[in-house]
């Protein structure tokens, strides 16, 4: 089951229509849904989970936390919602795109796909547009 929650006063406006697009992913991926809960938060709050987590004192627009059981996937993906704004105003896109882009990145981390590599990264870029153009055509 995918849920959305929110921390701060974030409102998702289409909820089941990323539901069914996210499904698509995890299916394509070869992956199975189980738990997945998106969370909607400020930086304060993303910061305050990367710091006590991860060790790292920097702001970041995503983390996920994968509990997955082999294919079936489950997890928890914090959002910063700020970060989001203001990544879609640096790449010059909508904030609902650089959401759908920051919402796959998380469910494609569950299903194994890592950026820590230059090499990583580009696969990671790569799956995302290639998503991103399949969920442009199920929204239009």
């Amino acid at each position: 089951m995918i849920d959305f929650f929110s921390e701060n006063d974030f409102e998702l406006a289409n909820a089941e229509q990323l539901v069914m697009w996210l499904k698509g992913v995890i299916a394509e991926e070869g992956s199975e849904e189980g738990d997945i809960s998106f969370v909607f938060c400020d930086d304060q709050y993303l910061l305050a989970l990367n710091i006590e987590f991860l060790k790292h004192d920097t702001l970041t627009d995503i983390i996920t936390f994968d509990n997955s059981l082999g294919r079936q996937l489950h997890g928890e993906i914090y959002i910063s919602t700020e970060r989001v704004t203001e990544n879609a105003q640096i790449f010059d896109v909508s904030f609902s795109e650089e959401l759908s882009r920051v919402l796959v990145h998380g469910v494609l981390h569950l299903c194994g796909y890592k950026d820590k590599s230059d090499e990583e990264e580009q696969e990671m870029r790569h799956k995302e547009n290639y998503y991103l153009k399949k969920y442009a055509t199920l929204s239009s």
